[in-house]
């Protein structure tokens, strides 16, 4: 597995790259972007250590949904390609449950937050129908 370290504000993977590895972070903070750089910028999510990115790049090889960028000096991560992922299941089955529990926190959220959404844009339809 390579290791890699960046500089505060160093970018891992720009929006619409392609999905090639999950990053292992070691040390130091990723902030991951939609819109990175643009006046629509938006945080969506800050990685510490012995946490997980990239996940979803690595399952379906899809381009990347959102831009990671090194938020501290020093900030290290581990790059897990496809081929290398057999191998880091097999010395560390702990971490790769901590991937999977991240996955499954991920499309929770997700799902919570577009539940959410249906059931505002439901009561707004309703609202405007009562008008």
């Amino acid at each position: 597995m390579e290791t890699k370290t960046f500089k505060k504000g160093e970018i891992l993977f720009r929006e619409g790259d392609p999905g090639e590895c999950l990053y292992d972070v070691y040390t130091g903070k990723v902030g991951v972007y939609s819109k990175y750089g643009t006046p629509e910028e938006k945080l969506l999510k800050t990685y510490y250590a012995d946490e997980y990115l990239g996940e979803m790049g690595l399952i379906d090889h899809a381009p990347r949904s959102a831009t990671a960028v090194a938020l501290e000096n020093g900030t290290s991560v581990g790059l897990i390609t496809e081929e290398g992922f057999g191998a880091f299941f097999e010395k560390n089955p702990a971490r790769v449950l901590m991937v999977m529990q991240q996955l499954s926190n991920n499309l929770r959220r997700r799902t919570n937050e577009y539940v959410d959404v249906c059931r505002q844009i439901q009561e707004l339809s309703k609202k405007e129908e009562q008008k």
